[in-house]
């Protein structure tokens, strides 16, 4: 399931990330927005190929994405660990 969880991402269809409502708490009750809003439409952008989109949405995805994929990396080496021990 982990290993694929980039292609399911990929297949998500973007119409209501990209053009629905923010469901950022910080934004709806105070009409601000945080840091870490537009992460998830530049993590999106990023996975698509929108690089320079993905860094107008937020530019934090510099750090984030690279450290979603070494914890995303880490899991699976976790995981196949598990599974030769259990052999």
């Amino acid at each position: 399931m982990l290993i694929l969880l980039p292609f399911f991402l990929y297949v998500v269809p973007t119409e209501g990330i990209y053009n629905g409502e923010s469901l950022c708490l910080i934004k709806r009750c105070f009409g601000v927005e945080c840091w870490g809003c537009g992460i998830t439409r530049a993590i999106f952008s990023v996975l698509y190929g929108n690089f320079a989109e993905a860094w107008c949405y937020n530019r934090l995805i510099v750090i984030v994405f690279p450290l979603l994929l070494w914890l995303w990396g880490k899991e699976i080496y976790k995981t196949i660990r598990l599974l030769r021990a259990k052999k």
